[in-house]
């Protein structure tokens, strides 16, 4: 079986050294760079399985070099940061980033989640029964080749943005909390901000909706969390 390969990005070398050396124990392949462009450099080479991203680099920063790897790979990316503000959670969500994890942390739930992530990666590279095209008035979402179209044009979506629409639709009118979202999403119960999920919805919204701040598609529940408009659902579905 391949050995999943982890890029960690960042200019402390002890860092990088002890997330190594647990990763290493999970048997995972490890990569490393100290820098931005190191990363841009070894991911175009090397074309890892997911990225541990640091925030602050010596030269480009981790948003930058975010939107720089989201041109090349989908692999999922993971911000690491000395910070917790709030700000910087959206803004590495924003740029294509589909976690955040704050210093210092907890080699365990480093593990955790990066299990999680390659998890729902590998499910998402696999061959699946085929599913008959959901639409809903002008969207349209094709399970088998997973692509989104919106009036017929193609919608690009993160990994974790299509998973999280993916599961709306398949289950419209039905309400989802902000966590069972993120227990099915991210598959991790315990782990992670809800926040993580508002953000990921307001992407998703952005470009799918006619006006995102008046959504028809994903609606908000008061008090409960998300639902799929099942109204618009056309013959098929």
């Amino acid at each position: 079986m391949r050995r999943e390969k982890i890029l960690i990005v960042d200019d402390e070398v002890e860092i990088i050294e002890l997330i190594c050396l647990y990763l290493a124990r999970e048997g995972y392949q490890t990569l490393t760079a100290l820098d931005g462009y190191g990363a841009i450099e070894m991911v175009d080479k090397s074309k890892p399985d997911l990225i541990i991203l640091d925030i602050q680099l010596p030269d480009l920063d981790g948003f930058e070099v975010c939107l720089e790897l989201r041109k090349m790979t989908k692999a999922p990316i993971l911000f690491l940061s000395c910070k917790s503000e709030d700000l910087d959670k959206i803004l590495g969500l924003g740029v294509g980033g589909d976690d955040y994890i704050t210093k210092p942390f907890s080699p365990g739930e480093m593990v955790a989640r990066v299990k999680a992530h390659l998890r729902r990666s590998r499910m998402q590279s696999e061959p699946v029964t085929p599913e008959h095209t959901l639409t809903f008035g002008e969207l349209t979402i094709d399970p088998k080749s997973f692509t989104v179209r919106l009036s017929g044009e193609v919608v690009t979506l993160s990994a974790k943005e299509y998973q999280l629409l993916l599961l709306l639709a398949k289950n419209p009118d039905r309400v989802y909390s902000l966590d069972q979202l993120f227990t099915q999403v991210w598959e991790s119960p315990s782990i992670g901000d809800p926040r993580t999920v508002m953000v990921h919805i307001s992407n998703v919204r952005k470009k799918i909706e006619p006006d995102p701040a008046h959504p028809t598609y994903i609606v908000t529940v008061r008090g409960g969390g998300y639902k799929f408009n099942g109204s618009l659902a056309g013959p098929g579905n």
